[in-house]
């Protein structure tokens, strides 16, 4: 079975009605088969008090290992979930794909909650999530995603901004920064255009917060959920200074992406340049703050280099005139 989005169904199981599912679960596979089942097993654990069903994603390459892996998970632990391939590579090409593929399939889903296949869900996640939208009708909800580490030594990470969650408490916050760990609300679905995520992100990256910003502008609403905690497993060459310095870079040129759709003009541009080069120098002191704070020596030189990201993009968006990024 496919449609013309080149996207097709390759397992299926249905206990409830679909009309009756409420909270669908999507998981985008991009890693290793195995720790998709890791995934899965928190996400059939899971009780909250209205029907559930999972979506799984596969946007992997000519052999769909990771949908093999979640058809035999489902096939041994039978409950309603769907395993989709979407064959337009790119993650938000396969969030696309999950986000259109659970509306079209449960047609009166509330929510739909959004878990990456490397990270492994606390006990009581979902119940987390609408707990808090609940509490705050907020529109979007987002949790900690909070990195394991595969070495003693690699722990210091935690403490950089690249890895630690962006807030602390729950409540009314005023943006988020992750397509994972997330619940959105079918007011939202409803409200944005489709495709939700522009493909065009994956170039820099940020497809997520480009979405959020988005909706911000179209007045929906965030809040947090500090015990919506999941946990996710961090390759090793992620816990290196270069990969973080490349991060923080990117963060900036995300940045300076999302601030040009505001006010494509030069001279929108060049005012952008100019708060950029301010930023830059006021860097170092709040990097120092951050290093007594965090502990961490290079943790000093984060908006340094989040700085400089926005620079080199401005300065790259001035030349390229009005086209896309990677044209």
């Amino acid at each position: 079975m496919s449609n013309g989005q080149d996207i097709s169904i390759h397992f299926q199981c249905e206990l409830e009605n679909r009309a009756d599912i409420d909270l669908v679960v999507v998981v985008p596979i991009f890693s290793d088969p195995d720790h998709l089942v890791k995934t899965l097993k928190t996400i059939v654990s899971q009780r909250p008090d209205v029907p559930l069903a999972t979506l799984v994603v596969e946007n992997g390459g000519e052999r769909p290992t990771g949908a093999d892996a979640a058809k035999a998970f489902f096939l041994n632990h039978p409950s309603d979930s769907a395993v989709i391939i979407c064959r337009r590579r790119g993650r938000c090409q396969a969030l696309n794909a999950g986000l259109s593929q659970a509306l079209e399939r449960y047609p009166n889903l509330q929510a739909i909650a959004v878990i990456g296949d490397d990270e492994v869900a606390a006990p009581e996640w979902l119940d987390g999530l609408m707990a808090v939208q609940e509490a705050y009708r907020a529109d979007i909800v987002g949790g900690p995603q909070l990195p394991v580490f595969k070495h003693p030594q690699e722990l210091r990470w935690k403490r950089h901004p690249v890895f630690a969650p962006p807030y602390d408490a729950s409540g009314p916050v005023p943006m988020l920064y992750s397509a994972s760990n997330v619940l959105v609300t079918r007011a939202v679905l409803e409200g944005m255009p489709q495709p939700f995520l522009d493909p065009a992100m994956d170039i820099v990256g940020g497809c997520a917060v480009d979405l959020f910003h988005r909706c911000k502008a179209a007045g929906f609403s965030f809040a947090w959920a500090a015990d919506a905690w999941v946990t996710q497993s961090v390759p090793e060459h992620h816990a290196t200074a270069a990969w973080v310095r490349a991060t923080s870079l990117r963060r900036g040129t995300v940045s300076a992406y999302l601030a040009r759709r505001s006010d494509p003009t030069l001279a929108g541009r060049l005012k952008r340049l100019g708060t950029s080069l301010a930023l830059m120098t006021t860097s170092l002191p709040r990097g120092v703050k951050l290093w007594a704070k965090t502990g961490l020596a290079f943790a000093a030189l984060y908006y340094f280099h989040v700085a400089r990201g926005r620079v080199t993009a401005e300065v790259g968006l001035i030349g390229r005139g009005d086209r896309k990024p990677g044209q």
